[in-house]
């Protein structure tokens, strides 16, 4: 049986990590939205990418 997950089983610090970081992935990803779009190099594409896969991940506390 597949267990759930709960952020609240997590310890205190990593909890405040994880807060953090939601609050600092959705700024961090339209700055490098614009700076894609201005400079466009295959590294800046993936790292966009991975971006917004985190946010989307930390959005629906997939992790």
């Amino acid at each position: 049986m597949k267990r759930r997950y709960s952020p609240y089983t997590l310890p205190p610090w990593l909890r405040q990590i994880r807060a953090v970081g939601v609050q600092i992935i959705i700024p961090l990803t339209i700055f490098q939205g614009i700076r894609t779009v201005f400079f466009p190099t295959t590294f800046d594409v993936l790292l966009l990418g991975i971006l917004i896969g985190l946010a989307i991940a930390l959005r629906y506390d997939w992790i």
